[in-house]
């Protein structure tokens, strides 16, 4: 059973916006922080952004920044990308994953424990 569920995913215009959730599914886990990542064809997956819970602090790739919003609830492990101003090179499969031994690398897919199996997001030019 993957323990984290993508959702909100979709074909929207460029400039358009998209909601992104994921929630924890079945297995009970702590989490010290959830990030998204993306993956595009023939590409690595890439950080797009991050929040620590016992501080709230966020954390964005250049790319997303004023853009895009991370938010969750911890306790739930869920968190939410609130993506606005979407462009065609943003088309992707997006993943979340949690962070559960309180990694300082949250960057970089090595900081986290557990991912889900990801979400189209598919942008139209």
């Amino acid at each position: 059973q993957v323990p984290l569920v993508e959702s909100g995913g979709g074909l929207v215009q460029a400039g358009g916006s998209l909601r992104l959730s994921c929630a924890a599914s079945g297995r009970t886990f702590s989490s010290y922080g959830m990030g998204w990542f993306r993956q595009a064809p023939g590409k690595e997956r890439e950080f797009v952004a991050a929040i620590r819970w016992s501080v709230g602090s966020t954390y964005y790739a250049d790319s997303v920044k004023g853009r895009f919003t991370i938010s969750g609830d911890g306790p739930r492990n869920a968190v939410y990308l609130q993506m606005n101003l979407l462009h065609p090179v943003g088309t992707a499969v997006y993943y979340c994953a949690a962070d559960l031994q309180a990694s300082s690398i949250l960057e970089f897919p090595a900081g986290y424990d557990v991912w889900g199996k990801g979400t189209q997001v598919t942008v139209d030019s």
